[in-house]
């Protein structure tokens, strides 16, 4: 079985909530945080399958359609690669919060369906997030739980770091 990095986008790959973005509804609101294109790098070179899990409500919403998440995914993977990272594949939730349904994190759904068809160990494996529902949905699904950033400090979760270059620096640091 293989490991996996399981991350949530929206404050762990790309920037929100800051003077430039509020929501990325659009690739041109898409600011890719300083580091991340060289941790999903190491991530990749350390053999790690690396995949995305994220809300995305504001299609439920009316914000934004599919093809305008495609379109901001495109361009994630893009800035990623100019680093030589990676992204094995990507699972978005697209209802409106508060719909009740079985996908939206804090609910495990999206890493257990990636794990069962990528083949994932996740006992070795990792979810990374910067709010509670993301730390929720991977201690749910079974994986280990990184807490990146300052956004909520009332958290628990296995590791903390400021950010996800810190953590792939620790995490193959260890091996």
């Amino acid at each position: 079985m293989k490991r996996a990095v399981f991350l949530d986008r929206d404050g762990v790959i790309n920037e929100v909530l800051s003077d430039r973005v509020k929501f990325v509804n659009s690739p041109q609101d898409f600011y890719l945080l300083d580091g991340v294109g060289e941790a999903i790098h190491k991530l990749n070179e350390a053999n790690y399958e690396v995949f995305v899990v994220t809300n995305q409500g504001g299609i439920g919403l009316g914000y934004m359609s599919t093809e305008d998440l495609k379109k901001v995914h495109d361009t994630m993977r893009e800035e990623i690669a100019h680093f030589g990272g990676r992204i094995t594949d990507i699972q978005y939730c697209p209802h409106k919060p508060n719909a009740g349904c079985s996908c939206r994190k804090p609910h495990p759904k999206m890493i257990i369906d990636l794990a069962n068809k990528y083949d994932i160990d996740v006992s070795n494996s990792y979810m990374v997030g910067d709010r509670k529902p993301d730390i929720q949905a991977g201690e749910y699904a079974g994986v280990k739980t990184v807490l990146v950033g300052n956004r909520e400090e009332n958290i628990e979760a296995d590791q903390r770091f400021k950010d996800l270059l810190s953590f792939a620096n620790s995490l193959l640091d260890d091996k």
